[in-house]
């Protein structure tokens, strides 16, 4: 193992190697290849991201670091600073080289990503288990925003769920930035999950975007699938509804969709909703 691995990771040996031991891939895409670990002194069970860098790869300086890191890296630190998120994901350790770097993250156990997690009961949850859901991922979105962290890819693959315990965590920061209040003229989310505004207007503000992306989430675990145009004109409407749903599930899912983003619900305002 270790020989086939080191292969993939060159250049960890020196660090990731002598505190380390990597095991089986859990996952890859885009750039980044996610492997099973253990950490050398405690046996703790974590998750080690191996991502390529590419030319066009942006670093930011973070406190107390002397040279610049790869965004992804700073976001995810700017995440988890300050008190403990429990539904952000825990950085605990980063290496970082010039073709690559590795960040060391927590690995909840037993979990599976929300399309997994979806699948495993028939394609959609019930609304019970969504607000669960929808409450833990609306905090870590908000919590990342008021760190200045732009996640911008809030969606069914990022969200881990612990299979016992119904613990969610927001996972990877690679399509985030630094949080500003101008507007984004460039979108490096899921398409699917980008606000109507960057379509209409070539830029979106950081806040309802990421309320738009919490919204298309609520709705795919609801429903099964993506909202099509004649869904998100109900919406508009409140005339938008589907048997067995509250009327306070479907008040939340107009406010959150709202194609104006200046009349869609603020983030810090969404765990008020009457539906929670």
């Amino acid at each position: 193992m270790g020989q086939r691995v080191n292969k993939v990771m060159p250049m960890t040996v020196d660090y990731i190697f002598s505190r380390y031991s990597v095991g089986d891939q859990l996952g890859k895409g885009g750039f980044g290849v996610v492997y099973e670990g253990r950490r050398l002194e405690d046996d703790l069970k974590v998750a080690l991201k191996y991502v390529t860098k590419t030319d066009d790869m942006e670093c930011i300086n973070i406190p107390d670091h002397p040279v610049p890191l790869p965004k992804e890296i700073t976001l995810t630190f700017l995440a988890n600073k300050g008190h403990r998120v429990p539904e952000i994901i825990r950085l605990l350790d980063w290496t970082d080289h010039p073709d690559h770097f590795v960040t060391v993250l927590e690995c909840p156990s037993p979990c599976e990503n929300l399309v997994e997690f979806m699948r495993r009961h028939g394609g959609s949850l019930d609304e019970h288990t969504v607000r669960q859901i929808m409450w833990q991922a609306t905090n870590a979105a908000h919590m990342c925003c008021l760190r200045r962290v732009l996640h911008r890819d809030v969606k069914l693959e990022n969200l881990l769920i612990n299979r016992e315990t119904s613990e969610v965590k927001l996972i990877d920061f690679g399509c985030g930035d630094i949080l500003r209040m101008s507007p984004y003229r460039s979108y490096h989310g899921t398409a699917a999950y980008s606000p109507p505004e960057y379509y209409s207007r070539g830029e979106y503000c950081g806040w309802p975007a990421t309320v738009w992306s919490l919204g298309i989430l609520m709705f795919a675990m609801l429903c099964g699938h993506f909202p099509s145009d004649f869904d998100l004109h109900l919406l508009q409407y409140k005339r938008w509804s589907k048997p067995g749903l509250s009327k306070e599930c479907c008040d939340l899912l107009s406010a959150l969709l709202n194609v104006k983003p200046i009349r869609r619900i603020g983030l810090g305002q969404i765990r008020s909703h009457n539906w929670f």
